[in-house]
């Protein structure tokens, strides 16, 4: 689901009634937000490999199982996937614990930053 947390609603409001339509018996109630996926791409490419170095406890970077670096923020419960490409995939409980986040992580991924190739 896309947009706001009432189009999400609303998105599983429409669900659950085509599953009423389908004979199963479902109700809707107590609908709440569980997790928030966010995608955005710096302005620069990342070496992964100085960022996990810079940042070790917290980051992991495996290249031999996935192509991203993980880096998760404990107090926000927020993980960051960094590419090498810049994009970032950020998951957390809310939209406040994700946007805070980024602006946690930008700094670090400054300093290991790529430089421009022409």
């Amino acid at each position: 689901m896309t947009g706001s947390e009432e189009e999400a609603k609303l998105g599983a409001r429409r669900l659950a009634r085509c599953l009423q339509k389908l004979g199963f018996k479902v109700r809707f109630s107590a609908f709440r937000v569980v997790n928030v996926l966010a995608v955005c791409s710096m302005p620069f490419a990342v070496h992964l490999v100085d960022f996990t170095k810079n940042n070790r406890p917290i980051a992991s970077y495996e290249p031999e199982l996935h192509p991203a670096a993980t880096y998760r923020i404990k107090n926000l419960k927020a993980t960051v996937q960094v590419f090498s490409t810049g994009s970032l995939t950020v998951t957390g409980p809310n939209v406040q614990s994700v946007a805070s986040a980024v602006e946690h992580i930008y700094p670090l991924l400054y300093e290991c930053q790529k430089p421009r190739c022409k």
